[in-house]
């Protein structure tokens, strides 16, 4: 097995951009993974255990996807809620690229999942010089004793990553590995003028953007969005689950009308969700898109719901006879409504990339969605 390992471990390594490749070949993955994983298929998540079948599991510890480590928050309810995950090693090279780290920084990671992430940021920075903070109590243990266990000095806190850590501050980097819906004040506060933070970031229609914010003097910290891919929401701002069952009734009244908008123009276009996730309303509750059974299915179905408000749309990608598509809303909010109006926001704007956009946070708080300058609030944009 160690012979294999090693294999593997190579093989990854050389994956890494050139500046992480030696680095990588140093941190052998493996030895932060749990005993227990899950992977996805079609019908949720499915155990991998080393005691079982060792070579799969080791295979799986080096297979470019993401593994599922913990469920249901460790509480054993057996709901089978993803709570935990070590993201696929190609996005985790991305990252560290992207993030700019050099010897000798100070680094603050939030969201410490299995340790190997830190482990690399120190093996980069040198010993000492990182901190990765943890929610999760087991989670943090885990990450404790792998990094020990290696040989890694990092100092693992258990807490509340949105309020940072104000002891070892100010951090020339803050990098999370969770998504945020709002980039917390206390990154901003304790990151070092001139530093970065660099978390996933999303909205509660579209979850799928990297946030690179370079951190000014007079309390702010401001960049554009840029990257593809979808991380685990941070616990304090994660979306309420919805099941489809719960939530779409047999006894629900609704409203039925007919539209000529395919569901793939404004969900299965990237920049066309990220866009309209900044322009729907979620005061009232939050937007939850599920998609119904494969995209080839004749009964494939998307559905809007919003758990806070009872409120909820259907919307069938198979056309009547005339061509067009099947609509049912119900409750307060007509989220068809919304996403129509935030789709034609979009296309008035000349169908902007994801890149076009910015955010700008402050010490107080305040968060803005800009478009091509940060004098350009999303917000108040309305033509091209």
């Amino acid at each position: 097995m160690a012979l294999a390992a090693e294999r593997l471990r190579t093989r990854l390594a050389d994956s890494f951009p050139s500046a992480w490749r030696a680095i990588a070949a140093r941190v052998p993955r493996h030895a932060f993974i749990p005993d227990t994983v899950w992977i996805e298929d079609g019908d949720g998540p499915v155990p991998i255990r080393r005691g079982d079948d060792p070579e799969r599991w080791l295979d799986a510890c080096y297979a470019d996807r993401p593994l599922i480590t913990q469920l249901d928050d460790g509480d054993d309810s057996g709901r089978g809620y993803i709570t935990s995950s070590a993201s696929k090693p190609s996005i985790v090279a991305d990252m560290l690229q992207a993030a700019e780290v050099r010897p000798g920084m100070r680094v603050l990671e939030i969201g410490s999942g299995t340790g190997w992430n830190a482990a690399l940021l120190a093996a980069r920075t040198g010993p000492d010089r990182v901190t990765t903070i943890e929610v999760d109590p087991s989670l943090a243990d885990h990450a404790r004793r792998s990094l020990g266990a290696a040989g890694w000095r990092v100092a693992v806190v258990t807490g509340d990553g949105t309020r940072g850590h104000a002891p070892g501050a100010p951090f020339d980097r803050v990098l999370s590995t969770a998504a945020v819906q709002r980039v917390p004040s206390a990154w901003v506060e304790q990151t070092a003028a001139g530093g970065q933070i660099l978390t996933p970031w999303g909205t509660t229609f579209h979850n799928g953007v990297l946030a690179r914010l370079a951190v000014h003097g007079d309390g702010t910290a401001s960049g554009r969005f840029t990257g593809n891919a979808a991380f685990m929401w941070i616990r304090g701002q994660r979306r309420p689950h919805a099941v489809v069952e719960e939530q779409v009734l047999p006894e629900h009244d609704y409203t039925e009308h007919r539209t000529d908008l395919h569901p793939y123009e404004p969900i299965g276009d990237f920049d066309a969700r990220f866009a309209i996730g900044l322009r729907m309303p979620t005061g009232a509750g939050e937007v939850v898109v599920f998609d119904g059974d494969r995209p080839g299915d004749p009964n494939f179905t998307v559905y809007l719901m919003a758990p806070e408000t009872g409120s909820w749309a259907e919307w069938r990608i198979t056309p009547d006879s005339a061509g067009a598509y099947r609509v049912r809303q119900h409750g307060p909010r007509r989220l068809f409504d919304e996403l129509c109006a935030a789709y034609q926001w979009w296309q008035r704007l000349g169908r902007p990339r994801r890149d076009r956009f910015g955010l700008t946070a402050t010490t107080g708080g305040d968060q803005t969605v800009w478009i091509d300058d940060p004098a350009h609030p999303a917000s108040e944009t309305d033509r091209h």
